[in-house]
């Protein structure tokens, strides 16, 4: 029985994988075009290492012009989740990414979901069987097993290779009989490699890598017909005309079976380009892999739910995608993402801290670029699924909302206090009554310092809510001078004992009685926003709050 006999005998009504070649062309892209993929496996929740792949993947194929594709590989049946593909589309939604291809909206070299296409492996399978690079091996695990001890035992490489490939040396009619039995198989690759020689490749980021070549006759074909991945992707890749790998090197130690394979099947080698794991600093001299397992930043919904904006988690990748985009964004926090042009060689070798911190800086800079437009309705959606009772104030007050959010924020230097959505809350509750009058909002004020009680009980008899800020300064000023302060900080600080203090201190008491902190955006505007109404029952409030000491 020749191979291609038993080819015909284990593959009988496979369509010729000529078939296959012309109904998947060559894309008409644009020279430099890159075609890129996202391929998860729906086997949990897509982790932070995996969008990240996602985002650079992404961002090539966008900056050169190209495709960028889902595809779902699928072909480990017992490790799929329920829901798992739709969790992966909901995942990626929730982050914005366009996918130009995917399961969901199909495209020209469909299916992209790897389990239905498993005629489109069997027909590369039954072409490697047939030309004697392939064969059925009916090794049980039992056996396999045995082999493994021996080759401990005997201080040799441990796998399925060489003398220890026990079911390559079987005839092809000894085959065809044990499978005419009803014995299971699996079809693995004959390898042509030898662990004594060197094969070289150029990985985008990496650089030029030798490895030892592959001699494993590694399987490519499972019992219940589907694909490895080491199989299924080198068909796929191929025949999506995928021209940028972008994954883990958690699989560079399996480039040489991949090259081979490539070489078997006389296809074009896709460059590679293998991602230095996201590291986290547990303490000042240990580091280690981001993981899912232990680390809540490593689930992508933990930013969702913690009120991180999308726009800002991409900032940050592109940080971490790129040494140089951080210096650029400074400059240009304004501009698009897409405006920066990335490359592999401002990527990492080694791993890729992830630097929650940086995040929240990055954060920062994009709260401080949206409009309060903008600030009001993503803070909405947010706290209508984290906190309803701030959303309904939202809601009560919507033109109120923008004006308190847009306090300093289109000056030359926003401010940046900002860092997510929880943040607003912190850093703008005390301009609603529902919450300022809430409990007591001067808690956190230094319990020994003394307020001049009398600004309080006198400023109002000044204060016009008319006034520009230039005209407040003034009467501001007047008042300090007619209380006994200094009206600017130059005449204080050349006479202090003529003073009982200066204006920072008006304006302190004045700060802290209004909203509880010392710390806010500009007093000029937080003032005319309340009213003389509601600044006067904070200011009561506060007078008593005091006398209560």
């Amino acid at each position: 029985m020749s191979n291609q006999e038993l080819a015909n005998f284990l593959f009988p009504n496979i369509s010729d994988f000529s078939d296959y070649e012309k109904q998947y062309p060559e894309r008409e892209l644009e020279e430099g075009a890159m075609v890129t993929r996202f391929a998860p496996s729906p086997t949990g929740f897509v982790h932070m290492g995996s969008l990240y792949a996602a985002f650079i993947s992404s961002q090539f194929a966008k900056q050169s012009h190209g495709v960028f594709y889902l595809r779902i590989e699928d072909t480990d049946q017992k490790r799929m989740v329920e829901n798992g593909i739709e969790g992966i589309l909901h995942d990626l939604a929730l982050y914005d990414f366009k996918t130009d291809e995917d399961p969901i909206k199909g495209g020209k070299y469909a299916p992209y979901i790897q389990s239905k296409r498993k005629e489109i492996y069997q027909s590369f399978a039954k072409r490697l069987v047939g030309e004697g690079l392939a064969y059925p091996c009916f090794c049980t695990e039992e056996e396999l097993e045995a082999i493994r001890k021996k080759q401990e035992e005997a201080k040799e490489r441990i796998g399925y290779y060489g003398k220890w490939a026990r079911c390559r040396h079987i005839s092809n009619e000894e085959t065809y009989e044990r499978i005419k039995n009803g014995e299971s198989y699996v079809i693995r690759f004959a390898s042509r490699g030898s662990f004594e020689r060197k094969t070289k490749f150029k990985d985008a980021i990496k650089g030029t890598i030798e490895f030892p070549e592959n001699d494993m006759d590694i399987v490519i074909l499972k019992s219940d017909g589907l694909p490895t991945y080491h199989f299924a992707h080198v068909i796929d890749d191929h025949l999506m005309h995928t021209t940028h790998v972008i994954r883990g090197d958690e699989w560079l130690s399996s480039v040489p079976v991949h090259i081979e394979l490539f070489e078997a099947l006389h296809f074009t080698l896709p460059t590679y380009a293998h991602l230095a794991p996201l590291t986290k600093k547990e303490s000042e001299t240990k580091i280690r892999k981001l993981s899912k397992r232990y680390d809540p930043e490593s689930s992508i919904t933990y930013y969702d739910e913690a009120g991180i904006p999308t726009p800002a988690v991409k900032l940050y990748l592109a940080t971490i995608m790129n040494s140089n985009f951080e210096e650029w964004y400074q400059k240009n926090p304004n501009a698009d993402i897409d405006d920066f042009n990335f490359s592999f060689d401002k990527m990492a070798v080694g791993g890729s801290l992830f630097d929650l911190q940086k995040l929240e800086s990055i954060s920062k800079i994009y709260f401080s670029t949206i409009t309060a437009e903008t600030l009001y309705e993503q803070t909405l959606h947010y706290m209508e699924i984290y906190h309803p009772s701030f959303a309904e104030l939202l809601r009560k007050y919507p033109d109120y909302s923008v004006q308190v959010f847009d306090i300093e924020r289109n000056t030359p230097r926003p401010r940046r206090d900002i860092a997510s959505y929880p943040d607003v809350i912190r850093y703008h509750g005390y301009m609603y009554d529902e919450i300022f009058f809430q409990g007591n909002p001067y808690q956190n004020l230094d319990p020994k310092k003394e307020y001049d009680q009398s600004i309080l009980t006198r400023y109002l008899d000044v204060y016009s809510v008319r006034d520009n800020e230039e005209e407040w300064m003034s009467h501001l000023k007047a008042f300090a001078t007619k209380l006994g302060y200094a009206a600017d900080m130059k005449s204080y600080k050349q006479h202090p004992e003529m003073y009982k203090g200066n204006m920072r201190d008006i304006c302190e008491v004045i700060r802290v009685a209004i909203t509880g902190c010392t710390q806010t955006p500009n007093l000029y505007y937080l003032l005319k926003l309340l009213g003389p109404d509601r600044i006067q029952k904070r200011f009561q409030l506060f007078i008593s709050n005091q006398n209560k000491r």
